[in-house]
């Protein structure tokens, strides 16, 4: 294996990138073992293996996002299952990653009471998010193509944007999330801009006061 770090700056803080080529599966997963519950954030595909330090404007990004959904689904009585950044692979594909954060909406009856995920038992989870603040070196999107992620919310710099999985697998932009209909892109970006000004609580005390007006 042939290892290449890289190291980029964002605000005052500094994201690591490894990235490691011609890994093969066995190596792969003897790697994800070896990382066991550290704050890393991969990609796998084909070979090629991203390894990178999440920073703290990544994760603030992606739990208000997560916030959003699970207080929407818990007004609206909506039964979801939040694996977060469970690690999902696929061995025929020979693709792995560990998502931002990922639901089951629309299978979570499936996967009611298991507590751990099984690609060869288990469906995809139905909604991933993905929020890009650095510059990966492993494109994720066609990872998330090969898991079988029939929606993926992307967040580059202040856009959203709401993907769907063809049948020829390939992601498409829609203008409203399947998971959750009631919301679109803009709706979203509008409280996360609130993210400057206000206290988190406030800002989903804020957006649950929009779902209960869009709701009836």
């Amino acid at each position: 294996m042939i290892a290449q770090l890289r190291q980029t700056q964002a605000s005052s803080e500094s994201a690591e990138h490894i990235v490691l080529y011609d890994v093969s599966w066995e190596a792969y997963e003897a790697i994800l073992e070896a990382m066991g519950d550290r704050r890393l954030r991969h990609s796998y595909d084909r070979g090629v293996l991203e390894i990178m330090s999440p920073l703290k404007r990544h994760d603030r990004i992606k739990k208000l996002i997560a916030r959003m959904l699970e207080a929407m689904a818990l007004e609206l009585d909506i039964d979801i299952q939040s694996i977060g950044s469970t690690t999902l692979r696929a061995r025929p594909k020979q693709k792995g990653l560990e998502p931002d954060e990922c639901y089951y909406v629309a299978h979570e009856s499936q996967v009611r009471g298991k507590l751990d995920y099984d690609p060869e038992r288990d469906p995809p989870p139905d909604l991933a998010l993905e929020v890009d603040v650095t510059n990966p070196s492993v494109s994720r999107m066609p990872i998330f193509a090969g898991l079988g992620i029939p929606e993926v919310w992307r967040l580059e710099g202040e856009t959203l944007t709401f993907l769907r999985l063809t049948r020829e697998g390939k992601y498409v932009k829609m203008p409203r999330s399947k998971a959750f209909p009631l919301l679109t892109p803009a709706v979203v970006e509008r409280f996360l801009a609130e993210q400057f000004e206000l206290p988190e609580n406030e800002i989903i005390r804020n957006f649950l006061a929009w779902v209960r007006k869009a709701a009836k």
